[in-house]
């Protein structure tokens, strides 16, 4: 009888879950992002005429986070090959009184 892999090296099939509100998704315009050692935290929200407004929040570890980066540099890329460059956005010229 062969030897069973550590559970670690097993095949996994994880079934992941969405509920209706989060399926809707939110819009962003803005980023912000803060860290401290042990976390990264990424604020989305929209800024509008009169103010602004934080639809979400990630917090993060700085090992997942790498992850996060390199799966988003992979799909630009292959949306990128697929649709053409994007061209990327202007910053905002108005100082809205918050910094990364």
């Amino acid at each position: 009888m062969q030897p069973q892999p550590p559970y670690s090296q097993l095949p996994k099939e994880i079934q992941v879950r969405i509920n209706e509100a989060e399926m809707k998704g939110v819009y962003a315009n803005f980023m912000r992002v803060f860290h401290t050692k042990e976390e990264f935290i990424l604020d989305f929200g929209n800024i509008l005429p009169d103010g602004g407004v934080i639809t979400a929040r990630i917090i993060t570890s700085p090992g997942h986070l790498k992850r996060i980066v390199s799966a988003l540099k992979e799909n630009l890329e292959k949306y990128e090959q697929n649709f053409g460059k994007i061209e990327e956005a202007d910053a905002p010229k108005e100082d809205f009184g918050f910094s990364a």
